[in-house]
Order: C-alpha cells, then sequence, then structure tokens
C-alpha cells in the first residue's frame, strides 16, 4: 500500500502521477479533443457534383484547419498589407466566419480558418476585392481583381512544385551516374 503524502509535500512528479490519475477517469467530450484525434466527419456523396473537384474538396475539410494565402495587389509596405487585410478579415467576421490572420511578408498574409469547409466561400469574397493580387488554396492559385493581366490565368498551379520535382529527378540520375560502386561492379 502507497504510504499517504501529505499534499504540501508533492513534487512534481507525484503531481504529474496525480493528473493522470484525474484525466484517465475523465470522459473527454468530442469537441475538446484535439483536430487530429477526432473522428472524421462522415461524407454526403450525394452532394458531391463529379464535374467540380471543388465539391469534394469542400467535404473532405469540413471541420478541419485549414490556411490560405493572400497576396495584396501593388507594391504595399507591411503597415498597408496590415491594414488591407484587417478590413477583409473585419468583413468576413462581419458575416460569420471565424478567420485568423497573419502577416508573412510586405505583400503577404495567411488566412487561417478553423472550418474549412467555408474556405471556398472566402476565396471567392477575397479575389473580388480591389486590393486582392491572388489566393493560394490547396496549392491552387486564384487571380484576384487586382491581379494584373498577365497574372490571370484561371486556376495556375504554382510552378515551383513542378520545377523541384524536375530537379529532383535530374539529381537523382547524376547520383546514379557518379557513383562508382556501381561503376565498379558493372566492370567486374
Amino acid at each position: 500500500p502507497a504510504k499517504k503524502k501529505d499534499i504540501r509535500d508533492y513534487n512534481d512528479a507525484d503531481m504529474a502521477r496525480l493528473l493522470e490519475q484525474w484525466e484517465k477517469d475523465d470522459d473527454i467530450e468530442e469537441g475538446d479533443l484535439p483536430e487530429h484525434k477526432r473522428p472524421p466527419a462522415p461524407i454526403d456523396f450525394s452532394k458531391i457534383d463529379p464535374g467540380k473537384p471543388e465539391s469534394i474538396l469542400k467535404l473532405t475539410k469540413k471541420g478541419k484547419t485549414l490556411m490560405m494565402f493572400v497576396t495584396v495587389s501593388g507594391n504595399p509596405t507591411e503597415k498597408e498589407t496590415e491594414e488591407i487585410t484587417s478590413l477583409w478579415q473585419g468583413s468576413l467576421f462581419n458575416a460569420n466566419y471565424d478567420v485568423q490572420r497573419f502577416i508573412v511578408g510586405s505583400n503577404r498574409a495567411i488566412f487561417m480558418l478553423r472550418d474549412g469547409g467555408y474556405a471556398w466561400e472566402i476565396k471567392d469574397f477575397l479575389i473580388n476585392q480591389e486590393r486582392c493580387a491572388d489566393v493560394t488554396l490547396e496549392g491552387q492559385v486564384y487571380p484576384g481583381k487586382g491581379a494584373g493581366e498577365s497574372e490571370k490565368v484561371k486556376n495556375k498551379t504554382k510552378p515551383e512544385k513542378t520545377k523541384k520535382k524536375k530537379d529532383v529527378d535530374k539529381k537523382s540520375n547524376s547520383v546514379k551516374e557518379d557513383n562508382r560502386a556501381t561503376k565498379q561492379r558493372e566492370e567486374l
């Protein structure tokens, strides 16, 4: 039997053990669980339009945290970007969208959504703003009203991703050719 210890004599290890005992018997509600431990929401396949791949993404991102990048057009300072995106965030808040905003550059911001199911509605709002150059959502770049004519290519994929893949393929081929152990094995 464990010897009873006065609560005033508890050290950090004793407190941690006590907390574990309390949590072991606790029933944690599903909403209080961290996002990665929550069961995924059931998907209603009757709402999926096969002609629109975005409808599938909307349903799979429902209830999950999602981030989108927003670029402000022109050449704004970080303070101007802060003011413009603050106005957009306020408008979204007034429309009952829970959005957090983080400035990541002089003309870029991240909008973090608690429920990714609303991301495409928010994207539609943002690209209709005069100072929005583009919105990047799930790897797709959507040009905004503030984009230049050369940038207005609908749903262009980021070119950096394909470029990186080509560079990796080139590097892996050159490594195979330069491997001396392989050349010696072939000569033997």
